[in-house]
């Protein structure tokens, strides 16, 4: 229980720092990725800070090897550039600068009850189930591919 009451306030930090700083607001964030027009370098102190406390945090976090609450530290092991890595973070970029939202500030705003967030959540969830069908698709077509036709 005291896991899930620490799960909660943290994402509740998360969203209301999402909301102060306007993640939340699409035309901001579509204004800070608008380089040659009225640039808005606002969020650049944002995710400035965002990759301060993440150095710092993950830093502590190596040593450590339980979390503050006891629980298993699983911290990412894997540093290659592959892919689908990189073709991720090329449809990540694209949706974001096309909606002006990502996952978390999309979710803060569709709890609030704004429209375009709502259509957004609804289009990453699709995007996420169809996903894990092709994934699944593959994984069984790779497994059980005897070459012939």
């Amino acid at each position: 229980m005291k896991s899930r009451i620490s799960e909660f306030l943290v994402g509740l930090v998360f969203g209301l720092g999402l909301i102060v700083s306007g993640m939340t607001d699409p035309g901001k964030v579509l204004g800070f990725l608008d380089l040659a027009g009225l640039w808005d370098p606002s969020l650049a102190f944002v995710m400035g800070g965002a990759i301060a406390v993440g150095i710092f945090a993950f830093a502590v976090a190596r040593k450590r090897t339980t979390s503050f609450l006891g629980g298993a530290m699983h911290l990412p092991t894997s540093r290659d550039i592959d892919r689908r890595l990189v073709i991720g973070s090329l449809v990540f970029g694209a949706g974001w600068g096309i909606a002006g939202f990502c996952p978390g500030p999309a979710i803060v705003s569709a709890a609030a009850g704004q429209p375009k967030a709502i259509a957004f959540v609804v289009a990453m969830l699709a995007g996420m189930w169809l996903f894990e069908i092709a994934e699944s698709r593959l994984r069984n077509g790779s497994t059980h591919n005897t070459g012939a036709r």
